[in-house]
């Protein structure tokens, strides 16, 4: 018995570790990997000195011959246990992962698909789902069940960075380059700006497709996003002259709830040497996915030069005078940082 025991806890150990391991590999854009690997492997680490701590080291060591001795022997484990047990959307997800790893998409498919029906109102495991569905694909195309599952994670969570972009996927793959291009247009507020160049060229070519000229260097979200947002910033050119500011200082460009708390519901950080510069605000900006944009009726917009480069305010910093906002906006709201408001 403590054999077996311990022989599925390094199953779960081990596909743990290689769940979150396919999990910071298959990031929408990816990253420098050397910090993730090793964050991966302390991961792993950790996980066995846990164990030893509040488990039984002795066991663990009676059991070393028992316990899988490779990734696809702790996945046949695992996916015995979950036989046995299979109210665990954790341990299907975590399946669905380590299979998908090993190159068996079919089989992440069906893993995801049992997580799903266990929980279906994670937007993570939904969107998790939705690709496995499309990497089992011969073609690589989101079909109806997956598309299904990526509304409805943006239905729990507005503005989820990989359903969206997977959703434009589908409408491109589906011959809606426009919609594709809206679509993708919505994530260019909320990523650095290497990704936004690289986002750009996709959203170029879907614009082109489409018929439409290449998206404007101010776009930074669709016209027609719920409620969004369009700031005009600029600085008071005798203040600018005064104040010598850095080219590479902070702006912020902020929205919050009037008379509520200091948090913003939307904000999109710049630089002085981008000034004077438009953005549109709309709800992938929000630092909150509880509270968007496209949820209020009325907004205070202001844009903040940081001395210290963090969100948070400072004393020193400087600040246009708030605008109070009706949404959804009729028209641009003008910002002046320094002078007498517009």
């Amino acid at each position: 018995m403590v054999n077996t025991t311990t022989a599925i806890f390094a199953a779960l150990a081990t596909a743990l570790t290689l769940g979150v391991l396919g999990w910071v590999l298959w990031p929408l854009w990816r990253r420098p990997r050397g910090p993730l690997l090793a964050s991966t492997l302390a991961l792993g680490l950790a996980v066995l000195a846990l164990y030893r701590l509040v488990g039984t080291p002795a066991a663990l060591q009676e059991a070393a011959l028992a316990a899988p001795q490779t990734l696809e022997q702790a996945v046949v484990q695992l996916a015995g246990e979950l036989q046995r047990n299979p109210a665990q959307p954790e341990g299907w997800a975590l399946l669905g992962r380590s299979q998908a790893a090993l190159g068996d998409h079919a089989a992440a498919r069906d893993a995801y698909a049992r997580a799903v029906q266990l929980a279906p109102d994670q937007p993570a495991l939904l969107v998790d789902a939705a690709e496995a569905r499309a990497l089992a694909d011969p073609q690589r195309r989101f079909d109806e069940q997956a598309v299904a599952w990526l509304r409805k994670a943006l239905e729990l969570h507005p503005g989820h960075s990989r359903a969206t972009w997977f959703l434009g996927v589908w409408q491109r793959q589906s011959r809606q380059p426009a919609e594709a291009a809206a679509t993708w247009a919505s994530l260019l507020g909320s990523v650095d700006a290497d990704t936004a160049r690289s986002l750009r060229v996709q959203i170029d070519q879907a614009r082109a497709e489409a018929g439409l000229p290449a998206l404007p260097e101010s776009a930074a979200a669709p016209v027609d996003a719920p409620h969004a947002l369009t700031v005009n910033v600029a600085l008071d050119p005798e203040f600018a002259a005064r104040a010598r500011l850095r080219g590479d200082a902070v702006v912020f460009v902020i929205a919050r709830v009037p008379d509520g708390p200091p948090m913003p519901v939307a904000v999109e950080r710049h630089t002085v040497a981008a000034l004077p510069l438009d953005v549109v605000l709309d709800d992938g900006d929000s630092p909150m996915p509880t509270q968007t944009l496209s949820m209020l009726q009325e907004v205070e917009v202001f844009a903040r030069i940081s001395t210290g480069g963090s969100a948070e305010r400072d004393a020193a910093d400087l600040e246009s005078p708030a605008v109070r906002v009706s949404l959804p906006a009729s028209g641009p709201v003008h910002l002046l940082i320094g002078g007498q408001q517009p």
